[in-house]
């Protein structure tokens, strides 16, 4: 696994792992990424006029710092496990202690918390880089016709 760094890209990457950013594509496949311009990190400026853009009211101010949902620790087995909870939650007793328990995330911490998971990404061992592409190639000249 790998974390991406502010502002690479797939080429970057391929190019300091397999010493050719043509091989990109690789990095895109291994991580089902079949749109990079929305399953891809997004850089800090980038980022931040997404969720300004997203988190516009109708009057054009930002929410950002509003509220998105929030959550409670799992009670069972792992209680590290966060669970989210929203108003009309099935998990929403009426009781009025119960959001006093939970934690609220606001709409920049969801969001940056996307962008951490995308963040993470799986990468192919060099030493079986040759043999990928060649098995890729052989299966992309079969056909199915």
């Amino acid at each position: 696994t790998y974390d991406v760094k502010e502002g690479e890209t797939p080429e970057m990457i391929a190019d300091k792992l397999y010493n050719d950013p043509e091989l990109h594509w690789v990095i895109l496949i291994v991580n089902d990424i079949t749109d990079r311009y929305h399953q891809w990190p997004m850089t800090t400026p980038q980022f931040l006029a997404f969720i300004n853009d997203k988190y516009k009211n109708a009057d054009g101010t930002s929410n950002v710092d509003g509220t998105h949902h929030y959550e409670i620790a799992q009670s069972s087995g792992d209680t590290k496990t966060k669970i989210e909870v929203y108003n009309n939650s099935a998990l929403y007793t009426g009781d009025s202690d119960f959001y006093a328990s939970a934690s609220t995330v606001t709409n920049f911490e969801y969001e940056e918390n996307e962008q951490d998971k995308i963040r993470k990404i799986r990468l192919l061992d060099p030493s079986y880089i040759d043999r990928f592409v060649t098995e890729f190639k052989a299966l992309m000249k079969e056909t199915i016709i």
